[in-house]
C-alpha cells in the first residue's frame, strides 16, 4: 500500500505584510467590509483574531501549511521561479514546483471557513 504524502499548502493573502499593513486592513474589514481586496483573509481570520473553525482545521491537518502576504511570496517564491499567480490563492508545492489548488476566483466566491476547508479536503 502506498503511504500518503505529507504535502505543503501555501496560503497566499491578497494583502501586504507589515503591522501597519494589518492594522489598514482591519479598519477597511470593520468600516468599508465591501471593499476589501482578500477574501482568504475574511474568512480566515476576525477583526483581530484566526477564526476559530479554521484554526483547529489548520492545528489538526496532516498537511504542512504555510501562510505568506503577497509581497513575502513575491519574495520568497516569485524572483526564483517567475510564478504570477492572482491572489488570494491556495498553492500545493511539489517536486513539479507550485501547483493551484484553490484559485484566486474560487477563493474570492467562498463564503465560510467551513467552504474553504471543504474544498481543500476535497482536493487533497
Amino acid at each position: 500500500m502506498k503511504k500518503k504524502l505529507r504535502q505543503k499548502i501555501i496560503f497566499v493573502y491578497n494583502a501586504k505584510s507589515g503591522t501597519r499593513n494589518a492594522i489598514l486592513d482591519s479598519m477597511q474589514k470593520v468600516f468599508s467590509p465591501s471593499t476589501y481586496d482578500c477574501k482568504l483573509c475574511e474568512i480566515t481570520f476576525g477583526i483581530v483574531s484566526e477564526n476559530s473553525t479554521w484554526k483547529r482545521f489548520r492545528q489538526n491537518s496532516d498537511h504542512k501549511m504555510t501562510f505568506l502576504h503577497k509581497d513575502e511570496f513575491a519574495k520568497k517564491y516569485a524572483s526564483k521561479f517567475g510564478y504570477k499567480f492572482e491572489f488570494p490563492i491556495a498553492l500545493i508545492e511539489s517536486e513539479k514546483g507550485l501547483e493551484v489548488l484553490v484559485s484566486a476566483n474560487e477563493m474570492n466566491s467562498l463564503k465560510t471557513p467551513h467552504a474553504l476547508i471543504r474544498l481543500i479536503k476535497e482536493r487533497i
